[in-house]
């Protein structure tokens, strides 16, 4: 196996992005979007959660489950799903 023959391995050359890496053009943010992330948060919503209409597609443990048991204050474990 040549060099030209080996798989593409991320995390190599972590200060470049590699020019095969897919590129996001577009953040959709529908009303299921905005639910999901609003989980386990009532009505009226704090001003500090506006960051979420400037949220794009990057990774952010806001809009996911946490820990469960007594951490689990917003209730994403505790849904019925």
């Amino acid at each position: 196996m040549g060099a030209a023959d080996s798989p593409f391995i991320a995390g190599i050359k972590p200060d470049q992005r590699p020019a095969n890496a897919p590129v996001i053009t577009e953040a959709i943010k529908d009303q299921a979007w905005y639910a999901k992330a609003l989980t386990g948060i009532s009505q009226p919503y704090p001003d500090s959660l506006r960051f979420l209409d400037d949220q794009g597609s990057w990774y952010t443990p806001f809009n996911r489950p946490g820990m469960t048991g007594r951490y689990d204050i917003r209730g994403w474990h505790t849904q019925k799903k």
